[in-house]
């Protein structure tokens, strides 16, 4: 399918791997032109260079913590005027209600959903004047479900996911949408090293841990990030003017709900 986007201009945050780099490698494939963002400078133009060389799409590439002030003026900059927003960035620490202060969640609040917000604040006007955009911003299957552990992330991203109901409705009429994207388990870093620390708390094997793991969820595998990209290339396209201010799930079946 063609999705009527080739020579658009995205910003892919934390894109040097994982979910974020299958999102760029999907828009790139599409033919559009990259603004990756990342941490650490090596992985960045690490992946910007295999990118290029796959998909021949001009790449840009700014190692900033998107987190920041500092880091988001930076990019932004960089960035110029935007066709296609994709947020991203790591969750906080797991841990018990009883764990965090109030400048843990201040923290997670400014990681994952104040910063989104801010590049969205940025990005919007450009898009409502030119009729047409796309933000895709990568959440968590916790917004549907809420992890236990992940206290800090399930409060910050419900709070993300309340400002996109309301602002996709308001930019909608301007041809622009706002959606979020809800992964559970990827064959990403994150689960390797959740697999590893079940296996150390149970006494197991990595590769048992790693089954175990994998047996509980519906579809009995973790996603690829190669079908997340797509999924969220297809949200960035031509054929999803329509879809607005919704909260995709992916993964595997995990979230047990009608609706």
């Amino acid at each position: 399918m063609d999705l009527g986007i080739r020579g658009k201009r995205a910003l892919v945050c934390a894109s040097s791997k994982g979910l974020g780099l299958g999102c760029a490698q999907a828009l790139a494939e599409a033919g559009v032109t990259l603004v990756m963002n990342a941490r650490g400078a090596e992985a960045l133009d690490a992946a910007a260079a295999d990118i290029r060389a796959r998909f021949g799409v001009e790449v840009v590439t700014v190692a900033a913590d998107i987190t920041s002030a500092e880091g988001q003026a930076q990019v932004l900059e960089a960035a110029g005027d935007l066709d296609i927003l994709v947020t991203n960035a790591g969750g906080p620490p797991p841990g018990m209600w009883s764990d965090w202060s109030r400048e843990d969640f201040i923290a997670a609040l400014d990681a994952n959903m104040l910063s989104p917000i801010a590049l969205m604040q940025v990005a919007l006007p450009g898009m409502m004047a030119r009729n047409w955009g796309r933000v895709v911003n990568i959440t968590s299957r916790s917004v549907k479900a809420p992890i236990p552990a992940l206290g800090l992330s399930n409060s910050a991203r419900a709070g993300l996911t309340g400002f996109v109901a309301g602002t996709a409705r308001q930019v909608a009429a301007k041809g622009v949408t706002i959606n979020n994207l809800l992964p559970g388990a990827h064959a990403t870093d994150r689960t390797v090293t959740l697999d590893t620390n079940a296996a150390k708390a149970q006494g197991i094997s990595f590769d048992e841990a790693r089954a175990k793991s994998q047996a509980a969820i519906p579809a009995g595998r973790y996603g690829t990030a190669e079908e997340f990209g797509a999924t969220c290339a297809f949200l960035c396209s031509q054929h999803a003017g329509y879809i607005v201010g919704q909260n995709i799930l992916l993964d595997g079946g995990s979230v047990n709900a009608t609706l």
